[in-house]
């Protein structure tokens, strides 16, 4: 993504920190991955045998693609080694490494089915990912995942104004159809729908994104602490939306399937 870049250091120590608190405050990624499964169910008309979790995090989506393909190989990697330790514990005899979508050390030809869910918002370069994504795949394969659109957490972006970016940009899905089709890619589907969540405050709403390690890493991220003045400006401006539901944050989610 043009001008945007993360920390990649950074994002592998987030999620590495992660570990241990993810599953307890993942309830939306859980539901994507349900869906991207039942996407997945739609367009598969013979079982792939060999399946790649890319980005596998703790291991919830290996688990839903081990029990909807049980004869598949199934293997997957993550950026960060405690992410993999926890997959580990809930499949123990499943081939794992630590690895970056950006540059992935895989064969050509060596997976049917690539999968990945809620990974690909941490790449800022799709152009290297899906390149390699369409380098692994066999002929007829298919690439089907998820990721967050533009208008993701768009209530606490805009709460802020004191010039600094304090949420990650995402690739509009006219982008990654882009970047899917110069790879290599055809027959691309993409869909969006949107989560609206609700936080009795804002410190809620910071506490579940440490949990599952979504901190800012971009590299032109403000370092230090923002000012008292800033942050109770965007206090003021995040308090402006409450409903009676509590104070939102959107998610879009996007879900794309491309073939090889």
């Amino acid at each position: 993504m043009p001008d945007f870049h993360f920390q990649r250091s950074h994002v592998r120590r987030s999620f590495d920190r992660a570990a241990a608190s993810y599953d307890q405050a993942a309830a939306l990624q859980r539901r994507v991955a349900d869906h991207l499964l039942s996407v997945v169910d739609g367009i598969v008309e013979t079982d792939p045998p060999r399946i790649l979790d890319a980005g596998c995090g703790t291991g919830y989506g290996a688990v839903l693609l081990a029990q909807r393909f049980p004869c598949a190989a199934l293997s997957g990697f993550d950026l960060a080694p405690g992410m993999l330790h926890a997959t580990r514990q809930r499949l123990p005899h499943m081939p794992l490494f630590c690895g970056d979508m950006q540059s992935l050390p895989l064969a050509s030809d060596c997976v049917d089915l690539f999968w990945s869910s809620l990974m690909l918002q941490w790449c800022d370069r799709l152009d290297l990912a899906f390149t390699g994504a369409r380098s692994a795949l066999a002929l007829g394969g298919r690439f089907v995942f998820s990721t967050f659109g533009p208008a993701t957490l768009s209530e606490l972006r805009n709460s802020f104004d004191d010039g600094h970016a304090h949420v990650s940009r995402f690739a509009a899905p006219t982008e990654l159809e882009k970047h899917l089709r110069t790879a290599g890619f055809v027959d691309v589907h993409i869909e969006t729908r949107t989560e609206i969540l609700h936080y009795p405050d804002v410190k809620s709403l910071m506490l579940e994104l440490k949990a599952i390690g979504a901190h800012n890493a971009a590299a032109t991220r403000k370092r230090g602490l923002t000012g008292k003045r800033a942050w109770q400006a965007m206090l003021a401006n995040y308090e402006s939306l409450r409903s009676d539901a509590g104070l939102p944050a959107s998610y879009e989610v996007v879900y794309a399937v491309a073939s090889a």
